[in-house]
């Protein structure tokens, strides 16, 4: 079998360079690469780091690293579902990692959760080279469905206590993640009081402009909305959490 190369992994380096943060490369020195293919949606890359052990990238941007994805898992879960009073129905669209499931079923007022994701080989992946993240799937109260997000949520109305867009940067797949179209789903999808988490951008340490930045649309959409930053590694992600109806709990 011959040996599996990327074009992102030059003299033992993987280095991520996007339009998204100009002028700067994010760097991780590689043991060996695990797998890599090209799915209906993206290329899919996985390799055992040196220090920061296994790393799921998607289009060359890496998605999680084994040493410090809890503090972006933990923090766009359990934000969200603390601030509501008791959520019994939870829909996660993306995260095919299986890390925002993870932190979904901790919670025991949890009756159903629901994961869509549009790539069944993120899932598949995940399920074979990250088992303490993709251990949620696990679970008996969890479904899942792999389709696109915009599509499912058309059909859902009044539906979940919380949603969480936990999706890859407004790039390919999830570009319509982060348009005004599928925040008004959300907001139809949610039952009174219910609660949305969102990836929003990149670190503004990196970027100060995100052209794609959800925010204003929220504002106009939900309130009250919190913005929120989640450190972990190669950059932060700036998240945001907002409430539909008078009753809004904030954390």
């Amino acid at each position: 079998m011959s040996e599996i190369t990327h074009p992102t992994i030059k003299d033992g380096w993987f280095s991520e360079q996007s339009d998204m943060w100009p002028g700067q490369a994010m760097n991780l020195k590689v043991n060996q690469i695990l797998h890599h293919e090209k799915s209906k949606y993206q290329d899919v890359l996985v390799f055992e780091s040196t220090d920061y052990g296994t790393v799921l990238v998607l289009d060359n941007v890496i998605q999680c690293t084994e040493r410090d994805e809890f503090s972006y898992q933990e923090m766009i879960t359990h934000l969200a579902m603390n601030s509501h009073p008791n959520p019994k129905k939870v829909l996660v669209i993306g995260g095919g990692d299986g890390g925002v499931l993870r932190e979904v079923v901790k919670h025991e007022s949890v009756e159903e959760a629901i994961l869509c994701d549009i790539d069944e080989a993120v899932i598949r992946v995940s399920k074979k080279y990250l088992p303490g993240m993709s251990i949620g799937f696990q679970h008996p109260n969890v479904k899942v469905h792999v389709g696109d997000g915009f599509q499912f949520l058309r059909d859902r109305k009044n539906e979940f206590d919380v949603i969480i867009t936990d999706s890859s940067d407004p790039e390919g797949p999830a570009e319509s993640l982060f348009q005004k179209p599928y925040f008004e789903l959300l907001r139809d999808a949610l039952r009174d009081g219910g609660v949305i988490t969102t990836q929003g951008c990149s670190s503004p340490f990196l970027s100060p402009i995100c052209p794609l930045s959800p925010f204003p649309l929220l504002s106009h959409l939900f309130l009250p909305l919190i913005l929120f930053l989640a450190d972990s590694h190669p950059h932060s992600s700036l998240s945001s959490a907002t409430s539909r109806g008078a009753q809004a709990h904030t954390a």
